[in-house]
């Protein structure tokens, strides 16, 4: 939309205050607020705020920034529109130097490097992912209770408090203007999932980002918290972000190849060869924090083992079945992101792996159908099966010493988002825990 469109249909919701939202390269959404008389300068020149208070962004003697507000982005947001009191719209937007140019720390700006260089080489990457969650009930004094009697409960046919909730979750995004295609029970009790249209990295990390806000918001309407956390409960599955992806060339699926047993394409199987080759690399992105490394285990459905396959849910890459007749489907699906992840970062983070096997010409080793937690060592060096890093400490090893993340961040972010993470491991391995006092305080 331009300016004038922008205002006109501002005008028409009734709009009362805009948000400004837009993330730190931790994934956290933050957001400015102003009156909707702002809105016509706010979309012209933009909007000022310190940049040294958000995470990653700026030093002190250099915090002052500017908010882009991103036209395409306008949505209203229906719990804040409510009984006549003036609606409330949102934009996500683009962060940029006082001069006017791209700050590159900004991760929307570092997804935008990304999908550039693919645009360079004739290819639009589009991608659609599955984000997991738990609901968890609040006790009457506002505390979260944890509670999971374990697993079973996938695709369950249940009318309990948490169908309402998720009904109001669709009907919210779909106000917004995200279609979500399903929503489901995950197999953790207290676990669901809910999956929007795959469309351009892009729209679809701006979706994520306002999907995660509003599944909490309306969770804490109803005295409920809901989590993205990838591993809440120990003994149980944890919540992954699943991404399908395809690149296309010239309104085509590039990746799909009919006479193919899998139906992929030399750029397909190219792609997935630098995933596999270049995933270890990327581990600190996509699977960002100390609790993710705790989804990451064998046994819970979480991807550990470095291989792909069609209909093996234990390989890290899988191909879905494709319908008949519906060739622009074909796409792999990554399963070792999760929801603690920032999806700007994580899709820009895989796209440039997958560039990479583009680029470098490597083949994927062949598919393992079978079950990957069933292996012994020799048949893991048959198939050539490496494994993901088991902890964070070890995946910001291999991030540091890498290609893909230098790729992927400016350098000043990249050493920032090192640091970052290196001091939230620093604090884990320096906490002592309450599993440890409960084991050790009364035998030593």
């Amino acid at each position: 939309m331009t300016i004038e469109e922008v205002l006109k249909r501002a005008k028409k919701d009734t709009i009362a205050f805009i948000e400004y939202q837009f993330s730190d390269f931790l994934g956290q959404v933050k957001s400015l607020t102003q009156p909707v008389e702002q809105l016509s300068d706010a979309l012209t020149h933009g909007v000022w705020f310190d940049g040294s208070s958000i995470e990653g962004f700026a030093r002190i003697h250099e915090s002052d920034m500017i908010l882009r507000p991103d036209p395409a982005t306008y949505a209203l947001l229906p719990w804040w529109s409510e009984n006549g009191k003036g609606g409330v719209a949102r934009f996500m937007c683009d962060i940029a130097l006082p001069n006017g140019d791209p700050f590159p720390g900004d991760p929307r700006t570092t997804l935008k490097r990304a999908l550039a260089k693919a645009k360079k080489l004739g290819y639009e990457y589009n991608v659609g992912p599955e984000l997991e969650f738990f609901l968890f009930k609040k006790d009457e004094n506002g505390e979260i209770v944890r509670y999971s009697r374990g697993n079973g409960d996938y695709f369950v046919l249940s009318m309990d408090e948490t169908y309402e909730i998720k009904r109001e979750i669709i009907r919210s995004l779909k106000t917004i203007g995200i279609t979500v295609e399903m929503s489901h029970y995950e197999v953790a009790h207290n676990q669901h999932e809910i999956d929007f249209r795959y469309a351009d990295a892009l729209s679809t990390a701006d979706a994520a980002m306002t999907l995660k806000y509003t599944v909490k918001y309306i969770a804490a309407r109803h005295g409920y918290h809901a989590t993205f956390m990838p591993k809440p409960i120990y003994g149980v599955n944890g919540s992954g972000m699943h991404v399908h992806q395809s690149l296309f060339k010239q309104g085509k699926n590039a990746f799909f190849k009919r006479s193919d047993p899998y139906g992929l394409s030399e750029i397909a199987y190219k792609f997935v060869g630098g995933q596999l080759r270049y995933v270890r690399d990327i581990a600190a992105i996509v699977a960002p924090t100390v609790n993710s490394y705790k989804r990451l285990t064998p046994g819970f459905e979480a991807p550990v083992y470095i291989c792909w396959a069609r209909k093996n849910r234990s390989a890290l890459i899988r191909v879905p079945e494709i319908t008949k007749g519906r060739d622009s489907a074909t796409r792999v699906e990554l399963r070792c992101p999760d929801g603690s992840s920032n999806p700007y970062l994580t899709f820009a983070a895989m796209l440039s792996a997958g560039l990479k096997g583009i680029e470098e010409k490597i083949s994927p080793p062949k598919p393992v159908e079978e079950d990957v937690y069933e292996f012994s060592d020799e048949q893991m060096k048959q198939y050539y099966i490496d494994k993901l890093p088991s902890t964070l400490a070890e995946s910001l090893d291999l991030f540091e010493n890498g290609v893909i993340g230098k790729e992927v961040f400016d350098t000043a972010t990249f050493s920032r988002y090192l640091a970052a993470k290196r001091a939230e491991w620093d604090v884990f391995r320096t906490h002592v825990t309450a599993w440890e006092v409960d084991r050790y305080i009364e035998i030593y």
